[in-house]
């Protein structure tokens, strides 16, 4: 069983090994989506090898799952208007629009929160404003090399463990598929980088481990605590983009427009290097994804000592890096 795990890995890291150098190649040969000298290709690859070989895990396998079939077509979905995005660049309206009618697509397919006693009503907007924001914190995670891919890596591999504690096939092949994919990225995308992911990146990425976390089965129902499993498993992202907003609503700007106010760009200002920074924030995303499997396991006293710690070690990056001095 673990021989056919690692193969599903290495399956997508090959793959997309491939995928990077044809389109890569293409990208130079047509000056389509190089910005600098760099391609913005990584995302378009890693969907790719993702959809792939996952869908090809599933027909080996023998199981057509309609939850994780309704990811992949969703996440195809984002992944066409990322492209899309990164082409002629979207307005905002136009980049949620795209990103709601993938949402609906997870709902209609059963990919949403099943918190009981609350009603569909509730648990659909939940789920609508749950994949949103994961998807869009992604994106403003995205402001350097290897943090966006390191952190998805790193969010993957917990679902990983998660679902081999529960021996879900489909979370195993999605989330192997995923971070196969990634690491072979990152290869590239690693200080100095040699290629970005782009919009179709970040996006494809944060809409997939948000619409993962909804069907993972964390803890018995009993284990209420166990439901901010996810939360901390993705909390990088999310503190990220928490910080992100508190600095801009301090300054009266909008939180939709592009600035150099983000915490890596802030460490990298304190004089970091950017393979320090990528150090100092992967670790804490480590931190949070252990501690949200963690979660599942320990008591409820263990739980609430592992919350107060993230939330600690939150607050005291938080007060340091807003006291660093940016323009813009």
């Amino acid at each position: 069983m673990l021989i056919n795990y690692l193969l599903i890995a290495v399956s997508a890291f090959l793959f997309n090994l491939l995928c990077l150098s044809i389109i890569k190649k293409s990208a130079f040969k047509y000056n389509m989506l190089v910005f600098h000298g760099v391609p913005h290709i990584g995302g378009i690859a890693i969907g790719i090898s993702f959809i792939l070989v996952s869908l090809t895990a599933f027909f080996i396998k023998g199981i057509f799952p309609k939850e994780a079939l309704g990811i992949i077509v969703a996440a195809s979905a984002m992944l066409i208007s990322g492209i899309i995005d990164d082409i002629w660049e979207l307005s905002v309206a136009a980049k949620f629009a795209f990103q709601i009618i993938a949402v609906f697509l997870l709902i209609f397919c059963g990919v949403k929160t099943q918190i009981v006693y609350i009603g569909d009503i509730p648990n659909i907007l939940i789920t609508l404003f749950w994949v949103l924001g994961i998807t869009n914190a992604f994106n403003h995670l995205d402001v350097m090399d290897g943090l966006a891919g390191g952190t998805a890596a790193i969010i993957s591999l917990a679902f990983v463990f998660l679902s081999i504690l529960s021996q879900d096939i489909k979370i195993i092949i999605l989330a192997l598929s995923l971070v196969g994919a990634i690491l072979s990225f990152l290869i590239y995308n690693l200080p100095p980088a040699k290629i970005y992911m782009g919009n179709s990146g970040s996006h494809l990425l944060g809409f997939v481990l948000a619409s993962v976390a909804l069907i993972i089965s964390y803890a018995p129902m009993e284990k209420k605590i166990a439901l901010l499993s996810p939360i901390l498993i993705l909390g990088l992202p999310i503190f990220d983009t928490a910080f992100l907003i508190l600095m801009r609503i301090k300054k009266d700007k909008s939180i939709f427009k592009k600035s150099n106010d983000h915490m890596a760009l802030r460490f990298l200002k304190k004089g970091y290097s950017k393979y320090r920074t990528l150090s100092v924030m992967l670790g804490y995303g480590l931190l949070c994804s252990i501690s949200g499997v963690a979660l599942t396991q320990v008591t409820f006293f263990l739980s609430l000592v592992i919350i107060g710690l993230i939330i600690l070690i939150g607050l005291i990056i938080t007060r340091n890096m807003s006291r660093v001095a940016i323009n813009g």
